[in-house]
């Protein structure tokens, strides 16, 4: 699902690409990391790597050993398909080829973490410059996090560099004129429950303008919020009253031309970010405004400022990186110090906090930043300088992993593009979800859907 157009754009453009290695692959000692976009490669470059580079293209080392990532784009499942290649035959494979760490989201982390490929990341250490013996340690981190990484018996298999709690981003000129509103403590009580968002919808419509750029804007709201998984104990297919609600408000949005056809990524959906869009509202977290709306960012044609950031009509999340140790390697102190790094080194968490506008996995050091955004006055530029720290650690605490499957990726992804189908003519309703049927057959063969 996320961050597909991250970095160098490799969601897109490499999407039918099976692997892109970004370092030299003749080391003989390498520490390798496999990701599926740039992200996460471009932070460790900068913050944690030996050298502190922002040249991506570079060679980098951790404590003297040279560093290689792998990147291979996550569309349709390709990320997950080469990593359980690597991962297969991890123990046989050269130095070279090891994987040491590998980083997975939330549609898919159940498969690592319940399965022999990843190893008790709380079991493993290493030495500082001085001699001192650390533990991985997950002081300050989110509950969640540590749950998602868990497996079934609660052994913790890795560590997420970040908590995804997600809101709502609006245009807040577009609020001003329709709504005779902009600032997020005025705006929230409008759109706080989802009657009233369609109703705010059909404001936007009667305004000339749209509530949403794409069809699938709400989606994670809704499918965050289910009762029941994708998949029964007994692999039967099931649509929860949240999926079908989002359907039906899918529907409804677009036969009344209170949104667009357009998917998330398409570019249809992401020039309405430029300062003559006609939408009012996004739906994300930390990372989408920061990584995903470059179109508003524009120095010329974008509309830098004139946003704002509120809760909306459901608390949900969306996304996030875990790094896990991946059996076969054989550099768990580089991983044991990259996962600190990334959770507990204050100097790392607070640049990434304060210079990438990161909200961290760490409540002490998001606390830390939302009491000197108060202090100073002042907040994120992007967002009219709201203090957007302050919001998302009401919602961190909120934020529950369950009713999570192996499957989901596939299943979130699939009936998204399969009732795109439907929403634009192509096919009638039945048709669509018989051809998401199809899709899930292919993909995950164990799912029964009849």
């Amino acid at each position: 699902m996320k961050k597909k157009i991250l970095g160098l754009g490799l969601g897109t453009v490499l999407a039918g690409v099976t692997l892109a290695s970004l370092t030299s692959c003749g080391a003989s000692d390498v520490f390798h990391i496999y990701a599926w976009n740039t992200e996460f490669q471009g932070f460790f470059y900068k913050y944690v790597s030996d050298e502190k580079t922002t040249d991506l293209a570079s060679t980098v080392h951790l404590d003297g050993k040279e560093v290689k990532f792998t990147i291979v784009p996550s569309d349709n499942g390709a990320y997950q398909e080469a990593l359980d290649k690597a991962l297969a035959n991890n123990d046989k494979a050269s130095q070279a080829d090891k994987v040491d760490l590998f980083l997975a989201e939330a549609d898919y982390i159940l498969k690592y973490t319940n399965s022999d490929k990843t190893k008790d990341v709380s079991k493993l250490s290493y030495k500082d410059s001085d001699g001192k013996t650390t533990a991985v340690n997950f002081d300050g981190a989110y509950q969640y996090t540590v749950e998602a990484a868990s497996d079934s018996k609660g052994v913790v298999k890795g560590a997420s560099f970040q908590c995804c709690p997600a809101g709502v981003i609006y245009r807040r000129s577009i609020a001003k004129a329709v709504l005779g509103v902009d600032e997020p403590e005025d705006v929230q009580p409008l759109i706080d429950s989802w009657d009233k968002f369609n109703a705010v919808a059909a404001q936007m419509k009667t305004a000339g303008k749209y509530m949403t750029a794409s069809f699938a804007e709400t989606y994670r709201a809704f499918s965050n919020n289910v009762t029941k998984p994708w998949v029964d104990a007994n692999n039967n297919l099931q649509y929860d009253d949240q999926i079908t609600a989002w359907m039906d408000q899918a529907d409804t949005f677009v036969k009344n031309g209170y949104t667009l056809t357009a998917g998330i990524w398409d570019d249809e959906c992401t020039a309405q970010m430029f300062k003559d869009g006609k939408t009012f509202c996004y739906f994300g977290p930390a990372w989408y405004y920061n990584f995903c709306m470059g179109n508003a960012q524009d120095p010329e044609k974008g509309c830098y400022g004139d946003w704002g950031l509120v809760e909306g009509p459901a608390s949900y999340f969306w996304g996030g990186t875990w790094m896990l140790a991946a059996t076969g390697g054989d550099d768990d102190n580089l991983v044991a110090k990259t996962i600190n790094a990334f959770t507990i080194d204050t100097g790392v968490t607070r640049a990434l906090a304060f210079q990438e506008n990161q909200f961290v996995n760490n409540a002490k050091v998001n606390q830390a930043v939302s009491n000197y955004y108060d202090f100073m006055g002042e907040g994120n530029a992007f967002l009219g300088n709201q203090n957007d720290t302050a919001l998302y650690l009401e919602g961190a605490e909120n934020i529950q992993f369950q009713n999570q499957t192996i499957y989901d990726q596939y299943c979130n992804e699939g009936l998204q593009t399969y009732f795109a189908e439907y929403l634009k003519g192509t096919v009638n309703k039945e048709t669509a979800l018989n051809n998401f049927k199809e899709y899930l057959g292919q993909k995950c063969p164990d799912i029964k859907t009849n």
